[in-house]
């Protein structure tokens, strides 16, 4: 099992003004120093369901966070990659950041975006898309409780991955009833 790491959260900082991409970069630092480009490999694999972190955000954020004292750049290597490591800053700016409630969250769902202007569209037009999503969502179902079956690294992935699942579970629900939901009355 991979260690996991235990982040020390102390009292405010005035680092603690980080935005969640910046956040997460430094949150993924904690493992040891990575590329950009690994960054980017490990947010799709870790958090991409339920938080999207582009290329050129990612970039972005490290060359920030380099210019704040949070991050270190190393020597580009091959492909000139550049290796960043999480500095003492950087760990009590992610502690700091850590230690804030969440805000509120927003769905950003493009389905439900094109639905709310459905009466616009063809009904089996729209009916196509919604099956293109559900065979999205029955996909990362699978592949979510294949990853529960396979074990996780801790509780709080275990968590995370809990409401992956009931959420996949509570969309293709949704989708049975929309059929009925949108029928002509």
């Amino acid at each position: 099992m991979a260690h996991r790491p235990q982040w020390n959260v102390k009292e405010e900082s005035p680092m603690a003004d980080l935005n969640p991409t910046a956040a997460s970069l430094l949150g993924f630092l904690h493992a040891g120093e990575a590329s950009g480009y690994e960054l980017v490999s490990t947010a799709q694999q870790v958090i991409g369901d339920f938080w999207t972190l582009t290329r050129s955000q990612v970039y972005r954020e490290l060359t920030a966070l380099a210019r704040r004292g949070l991050v270190e750049a190393g020597p580009a290597g091959p492909r000139s990659r550049q290796p960043y490591r999480l500095t003492d800053e950087g760990r009590a700016a992610f502690a700091a950041w850590l230690a804030e409630p969440p805000g509120s969250e927003q769905i950003r769902y493009p389905l439900l975006l094109t639905l709310a202007f459905g009466s616009a569209l063809d009904h089996d037009r729209l009916m196509g898309f919604i099956a293109e999503h559900r065979t999205a969502h029955e996909k990362r179902l699978a592949d979510y409780r294949e990853q529960e079956a396979a074990g996780l690294p801790d509780r709080f992935a275990a968590a995370t991955l809990a409401f992956g699942i009931r959420y996949e579970e509570a969309v293709l629900a949704w989708m049975d009833e929309l059929p009925g939901l949108l029928a002509e009355r």
